[in-house]
């Protein structure tokens, strides 16, 4: 289990009892957090192998999970299960992300000082074995996927177009909807 998907002891306990619920209905997970404050929050993220996700999938998701860990109860006290996709700016959390989402800017923060820094932010510009290659100002570089701490893509007007338009192609938005997002996206019709 990558510490991209869950960071802390808890987290990966927590992904070993959720991830086979989640692989069950049909989807991958994301990433799986459990927040404290005030009320601690249990934030799980997935999505279809191919991408994407929908609201009744996310509640389907949350019940399945929920009766699991009624049954586990890996967690003493209470606390408030958010399912939700990844969203356009997502978290990178394996590997396959990456390559999928090679040519969009990317940040990225390692565990350990490389060369002076831990964050790098640029385009992604792949994946060569277990390297996630990124297109920084000095070039393009290799980072250890072991070496990662965080990574996420950073929302871009081409990342929300590029995104509406893979979701208009896939019949999931509607036609006249997108056309009036792309025309505020492409700075038209703004007050």
């Amino acid at each position: 289990m990558s510490d991209l998907i869950a960071k802390t002891s808890i987290d990966r306990r927590l992904a070993e009892v959720i991830t086979p619920v989640i692989e069950d209905l049909g989807f991958e997970l994301v990433r799986v957090r459990l927040m404290s404050g005030k009320t601690r929050t249990l934030q799980i993220m997935a999505e279809r192998p191919g991408g994407g996700i929908e609201v009744d999938d996310c509640a389907r998701i949350s019940t399945a999970v929920s009766a699991t860990l009624d049954v586990e109860d890996p967690l003493e006290d209470a606390y408030t299960l958010e399912v939700s996709s990844p969203g356009i700016d997502r978290p990178l959390t394996r590997l396959k992300d990456f390559e999928a989402w090679q040519g969009y800017e990317a940040k990225i923060e390692t565990t350990e000082l490389i060369d002076g820094r831990r964050r790098f932010k640029g385009e992604l510009a792949g994946v060569e074995g277990s390297e996630v290659l990124i297109e920084i100002e000095e070039g393009t570089i290799g980072l250890q996927y072991d070496w990662l701490s965080d990574a996420k893509l950073v929302l871009t007007d081409e990342l929300i177009r590029d995104v509406l338009r893979q979701r208009k192609d896939a019949g999931e938005v509607d036609e006249k909807q997108f056309d009036e997002i792309e025309t505020i996206i492409d700075g038209e019709g703004e007050d």
